[in-house]
């Protein structure tokens, strides 16, 4: 069962407002050197150091109470870098595509934070925050205008998801855009508190031709974890400069199947997929409901 969106719902759901503890995490983010923290960081979780890097995973472990009886590797000494358990494989048969062939599928492991219609050109980022599409991916009014009037859905990775992303639709990469920003946290306290911030911070804009038009997918980078790689490109991000905003055209076609990995976030954040008007959202999609890659988000029937 699945539902498409009336004239008469709401244009999205999410989460509710900012909080004065909200208010006060995002006032002390405004004042840090989030670049340098995020690239510090960077540095620290490739650190081959063998009592290091496995004291950390064992203390991350611990902390988020992460079980690898999932991944590929599950002894935690077996990771080369902190950052490869973060970014752990998963065994076969772990995640898998909704057998739908008209389903749309999450392209991460996380939680609905919002989704709903554009309006206009405006995306819901939390109750009593939007933003621009048009800023969103860089300022290019032929990318944004098939999104316009569109749907999306922001799905927010936290520190124990799985964080490998993978296609919704088979689809040929048409271009990506690196837009610099700042690395404020994407978790949903900075949401509720920090305006724009998905519009701020530093993100990497995929534009995928598929069976029902352009799709984006938005990669938003984040405070210690700005790292972005897609399989086209490799890691993208760091160097976190302050340069003008770069668009690309793949210089070989790049088309990948449905469900097939097309990147991954080296720590992670926030992934904003977007996709022309018309999606008819899955009944189990929820705010604050945790996803699985693969897992059908919405129908294409209808488009």
């Amino acid at each position: 069962m699945s539902r498409a969106m009336a004239a008469d719902e709401p244009k999205t759901r999410g989460e509710g407002s900012a909080s004065l503890a909200d208010l006060a995490f995002c006032a002390l983010q405004r004042g840090l050197p989030t670049r340098a923290m995020s690239t510090a960081m960077h540095r620290l979780t490739r650190l081959r150091t063998p009592w290091l890097k496995d004291a950390a995973i064992r203390g991350f472990v611990r902390a988020f109470d992460i079980s690898l009886d999932q991944a590929q590797i599950d002894d935690p000494r077996g990771f080369d870098t902190f950052n490869a358990f973060f970014t752990r494989a998963l065994k076969p048969g772990m995640r898998s595509p909704d057998p739908d062939p008209d389903a749309m599928l999450s392209p991460c492991d996380g939680d609905v934070s919002q989704f709903g219609r554009i309006d206009h050109g405006r995306i819901i980022q939390a109750k009593g925050h939007d933003y621009n599409l048009l800023e969103l991916v860089g300022g290019y009014a032929d990318v944004a205008e098939p999104f316009a009037d569109g749907c999306f859905a922001t799905i927010y990775l936290a520190p124990w998801h799985y964080h490998r992303l993978h296609m919704p639709l088979t689809g040929t990469l048409r271009e990506w855009i690196h837009v610099p920003g700042r690395l404020f946290s994407v978790n949903p306290a900075t949401a509720r508190g920090l305006p724009r911030v998905f519009a701020r911070n530093e993100r990497v804009i995929a534009i995928f031709e598929t069976a029902i038009g352009p799709i984006g997918m938005v990669l938003v980078g984040a405070l210690f974890v700005g790292s972005i790689e897609t399989v086209w490109a490799g890691e993208i991000t760091p160097p976190h400069r302050r340069h003008e905003v770069s668009r690309h055209v793949p210089s070989a076609p790049v088309s990948l199947q449905r469900f097939a990995e097309f990147g991954r976030f080296n720590m992670g954040s926030t992934v904003i997929l977007l996709t022309p008007p018309g999606l008819t959202w899955a009944d189990s999609l929820r705010p604050r409901a945790s996803l699985l890659v693969g897992q059908k988000i919405a129908s294409l029937v209808g488009q």
